[in-house]
């Protein structure tokens, strides 16, 4: 790639990164269940009335926005509320590329070559590493539920990869129609209209202004111009190019949590982190060919990170 489109990956990168910060003050006001549906609905109304329809099938549509959009905003927002920290899910969340992988062998019939399944393995391996230091501290729960994310998230990949749109940005934009309804539905019956209300009725004091940056924040940068950029490299160059700069976002997002909110990740924790990104880097850089192949396998980390990317 040349220089400039390389400084635009990276600046994606710190763009999603920074994300989880915002995501983080945003939760520190709202109810999470309640936040996830706000989010959407602030992204659906400019698609219903400005992003012309994707041409896609409404059920690859409703497949990508309750994969992608739905559940795995459930499991994160539920998991940072529940007190998971801020830098490590945006590690975690990284599971939705072995995942996809795996759930694209299972349903897709696609091949794990030997390459695939060694990175799949190191992830896992390093994602089992995290979960038993965090598992040890806050219980397991927290980051059973960011992982629950990252599974909705290649649900969703399967669903925008069956779609095969030539118009990805309208389909991310799209998508977010999908999530209002069921997240509002939800919120209403387990967190309650009175915990809504009272954080709506308390977002208007000076001491909400974090929480508003956040979600503006998440919306125009993280999903906006953050993909915006992203599918505009993604049609220029090889996603195979492109894809390993989104392994940044949680060296990032653990930076940022560190500096801003002093959350310092155990060596057990870094470790597993390097284990993460490294398998899933492994396992998405093209192999030899295989002889039984008649063409290039696609990368594992183009997929997950071609539409918008994770907590985007």
């Amino acid at each position: 790639m040349p220089m400039r489109h390389t400084l635009l990956a990276l600046l994606v990168a710190l763009l999603w990164g920074i994300n989880f910060l915002a995501i983080r003050l945003s939760l520190d006001q709202f109810p999470p269940l309640f936040l996830v549906g706000l989010r959407f609905l602030l992204l659906a109304l400019p698609a219903l009335l400005f992003v012309p329809w994707p041409k896609v099938p409404v059920k690859h549509l409703l497949g990508y926005g309750l994969g992608f959009g739905t559940l795995q905003f459930f499991g994160l927002y539920l998991g940072m509320a529940a007190g998971f920290p801020t830098g490590l899910a945006s590690l975690v969340l990284q599971a939705s590329a072995p995942f996809t992988v795996l759930l694209g062998a299972l349903l897709l019939k696609e091949q794990i070559t030997a390459r695939r399944a060694i990175g799949v393995g190191v992830a896992v391996a390093g994602l089992a590493l995290v979960g038993l230091s965090r598992g040890s501290v806050d219980g397991w729960t927290p980051f059973l539920l960011v992982l629950l994310g990252a599974f909705g998230w290649a649900l969703g990949n399967l669903a925008s990869r069956k779609a095969q749109t030539d118009k990805p940005m309208a389909l991310v934009m799209w998508m977010a129609v999908v999530p209002p309804v069921p997240m509002f539905a939800v919120a209403f019956l387990v967190e309650g209209p009175e915990e809504i209300w009272t954080s709506l009725s308390s977002s208007l004091s000076a001491a909400a202004l974090p929480a508003w940056a956040g979600l503006a924040y998440t919306v125009v940068v993280g999903t906006v111009l953050g993909s915006g950029i992203w599918v505009w490299l993604m049609r220029r160059h090889p996603a195979g190019v492109v894809a390993p700069f989104s392994m940044l976002v949680p060296v990032v997002g653990i930076l940022t949590a560190w500096l801003v909110l002093g959350e310092v990740p155990t060596w057990l924790e870094l470790g597993g982190g390097v284990l993460v990104v490294g398998g899933v880097i492994f396992a998405s850089r093209r192999g030899a060919p295989s002889p039984t192949t008649t063409g290039p396998a696609p990368s594992v980390g183009a997929e997950p990170v071609v539409t918008s990317g994770a907590g985007r």
